[in-house]
């Protein structure tokens, strides 16, 4: 990405929990961004979606990301409270948005039900496919409008 401007790089950080489905939408999201001419994608992988906050922070404390996407896979495991996991994490997200006033994207996602077989297996996978397009376009629509309204470099 030599050459590239910071507003021309945005990342994507995704758990490894569940990664089979959670890269439907990484794949996705990094195939419709790279699409666009402006766009270049850096990858990012953290061990579960309680760890997406802390990278996603960095990462846009550096300067370097336009906008930052985080992708993960919460589901009721039976033992630990997943609402509080998801809750957490999204919390921290919206946060880390209006604090560092870099645009953060949303597809963490928290199933009412799932359970380990085929049919919620080919459903999510599908499903996470679907939300890695939605989530390349909310992000293209934001970095558009945010360089259309942005403010002129005072010299």
């Amino acid at each position: 990405m030599t050459g590239m401007s910071q507003s021309d790089r945005v990342a994507v950080v995704s758990s490894r929990w569940h990664g089979d489905i959670v890269g439907h939408a990484v794949d996705t999201f990094c195939r419709e961004v790279d699409a666009h001419p402006r766009f270049a994608v850096d990858r990012f992988e953290v061990p579960g979606a309680f760890e997406i906050p802390l990278r996603v922070q960095r990462l846009a404390r550096s300067g370097i990301y336009a906008a930052i996407a985080a992708c993960a896979f919460i589901v009721d495991g039976g033992i630990y409270r997943h609402e509080f996991v998801a809750h957490t994490v999204l919390d921290a997200l919206m946060r880390i948005q209006l604090d560092e006033e870099t645009p953060v994207f949303s597809a963490v996602l928290t199933p009412h039900a799932f359970h380990e077989h085929y049919e919620h297996r080919m459903f999510f996978s599908t499903h996470f496919v679907v939300k890695g397009q939605e989530l390349a376009q909310a992000l293209l629509q934001v970095c558009a409008a945010d360089a259309e309204h942005a403010e002129p470099a005072v010299s």
